[in-house]
């Protein structure tokens, strides 16, 4: 296979060959090939926070059709949440979901390992034993559940510290958040809604960088949200701490104003937030502080969504759309470039999880690429390959697209793939 006339992250133009999955030339090459000029070729996308349901939650979304709506999104590699049934707590079930993505083998399926057992916070889980399986467990986390035991906390951090592992940590005192339906602050007052404060997120991010700092370990901060918690983060980044951060698509762009329509599909966790702190958010995924773009894909049934808000449940999907929100948040409006484009969303994410072979075009490298079409525009209502349907995007205008996934040398999305 050869692409002819790709952008390169760099900004320089050539062409790519790619032999039995790896990259064999980057340059001038005379053969003909796939006409990409006006594309941007990019290392395939990573996402360290996806939820693909399986096991468990089949109704929600299999590894199946998570691994197809990740590819659709230019991604050719997911860490896959720990909040299945049973919780993926174990070496035997981080391998089944290891071995379940490589069947379905349209992107890597990287299973995360539980911090506890059952996610209950009461007890490690078999930290060791997940990370010298085949699955090579490597971040360790109780999404939706906070680890609220700061000894606990210490504990898995000198755990994962022995191989280099992370931990990653769903920031919420959940002492704070009794019934919390939306960001806390005049909205939620006016609209008669449970809120959420800051402070839940912010002091629980202070408290576990001290740990870090204490442990010499590594600390992931999932879905930031406030203007604070990327202060909190900026400080401990400035004394050295081992911490890194990502912030979810929904995040950047939606704020607390969209709840006004009761409209489920706009109920996450953590809450949408104001203007403020998606602008303290975006600027901050510019600069660095943030180190990743994490979708925090989170499908639902209908029945879990299309309901009242104080019943329905909490997320949204991302896959299909993170790029393309990247593209205006960075590049579009930010006013950044296509290297940090790269790095965001597939160089350091591979890093921070352990992934060899992702996150780089270069000679020789495998050839994990997303092809980018940064001229077309419009809204997300095409069809979707996520079996559920809870995005906050349909009818939002948003700008370019994915044309091709290439994962391993094949094409796992757009023109001559097979995606199953």
């Amino acid at each position: 296979m050869i692409l002819k006339g790709v952008k390169l992250p760099s900004g320089k133009m050539a062409d790519i060959a790619i032999e039995d999955g790896f990259i064999s030339k980057i340059g001038s090459i005379v053969e003909r090939g796939i006409d990409c000029h006006g594309l941007v070729a990019l290392p395939a996308m990573v996402d360290l926070h996806t939820h693909l349901r399986e096991p468990g939650f089949e109704q929600s979304e299999t590894i199946v059709s998570g691994s197809r709506a990740a590819a659709a999104g230019g991604y050719a590699a997911v860490f896959a949440m720990a909040n299945t049934n049973p919780v993926q707590d174990t070496a035997s079930v981080c391998e089944w979901v290891l071995d379940r993505g490589a069947e379905v083998n349209l992107v890597k399926v990287q299973p995360i390992g539980a911090i506890t057992k059952s996610l209950a916070g009461i007890e490690l889980s078999a930290i060791s034993e997940m990370a010298t399986s085949r699955a090579k467990v490597r971040v360790f986390s109780d999404d939706g559940n906070c680890l609220m035991d700061p000894d606990l906390m210490r504990k898995a951090l000198l755990e994962v510290r022995k191989f280099g592992g992370v931990v990653a940590q769903h920031s919420q005192d959940h002492t704070l958040t009794p019934g919390a339906l939306m960001n806390e602050g005049d909205l939620s007052i006016e609209l008669g809604l449970a809120g959420w404060p800051r402070l839940a997120e912010e002091e629980i991010i202070a408290r576990d960088a001290q740990l870090a700092l204490e442990t010499d370990s590594r600390l992931h901060v999932c879905h930031l949200t406030t203007e604070g918690a990327v202060d909190a983060v900026r400080w401990a980044k400035s004394k050295g701490i081992k911490v890194t951060a990502e912030v979810t698509p929904h995040h950047l762009l939606l704020t607390e104003e969209l709840v006004r329509t009761y409209d489920p599909v706009y109920k996450v966790n953590p809450p949408l937030r104001t203007s403020r702190d998606t602008q303290a958010l975006r600027e901050a995924l510019i600069d660095g502080t943030i180190d990743v773009l994490a979708t925090d894909h989170a499908p639902h049934s209908e029945e879990k969504k299309h309901c009242e808000w104080d019943s329905a449940a909490f997320g949204m999907t991302g896959l299909e759309i993170a790029a393309r929100v990247l593209y205006q948040v960075l590049i579009r409006d930010g006013g950044s470039d296509w290297d940090r484009f790269a790095q965001a969303s597939s160089h350091q994410p591979a890093m921070i999880g352990g992934l060899v072979g992702f996150g780089e075009i270069a000679e020789g490298q495998t050839a994990n690429l997303m092809l980018f079409d940064p001229s077309v525009s419009g809204d997300s209502s095409k069809e979707s390959f996520s079996l559920s349907t809870n995005s906050p995007w349909v009818g939002k205008k948003l700008f370019g697209q994915v044309v091709r996934t290439i994962y391993q040398g094949r094409i796992t999305f757009g023109d001559g793939a097979n995606n199953g």
